[in-house]
């Protein structure tokens, strides 16, 4: 019995006409809340604000970068801004010498039983 392998998994249908749900849904919300600002707004500030949106809608609807929507960009950008980074440099003065790294091997831990337990964890030995 053979079946069939489903293909163009990564091509989202098409529910309105040639858009997507979201590309639909961008485009949808834009022009609701320029709905919205039309009551409210005076007529020259209306339509700088609906232009703005519609440029907005329409790059989160239809534009792409490195082939992937622009929305998954913009998300990586937040998490990247917002979350901690931790930077590691250590910086050595032109002329100062690096540390020197000794062996320890046929060493002896002297001391606690916790640094015994450290340098042998640390040693492999």
């Amino acid at each position: 019995m053979q079946f069939e392998v489903p293909q163009f998994l990564d091509v989202e249908d098409k529910i309105f006409g040639p858009l997507t749900l979201k590309q639909f849904l961008y485009l949808a919300g834009a022009g609701g809340f320029s709905f919205i600002l039309f009551f409210a707004l005076q007529t020259w500030l209306w339509i700088t604000c609906t232009s703005v949106l519609a440029v907005i809608a329409a790059g989160l609807a239809f534009g792409k970068f490195n082939g992937r929507p622009i929305i998954y960009t913009l998300f990586s950008v937040i998490k990247y801004t917002w979350r901690p980074k931790f930077y590691l440099w250590q910086y050595s003065a032109p002329g100062q010498e690096q540390p020197v790294m000794h062996s320890i091997e046929g060493r002896q831990p002297t001391g606690s039983a916790l640094k015994k337990l450290l340098l042998r964890l640390t040693t492999r030995q």
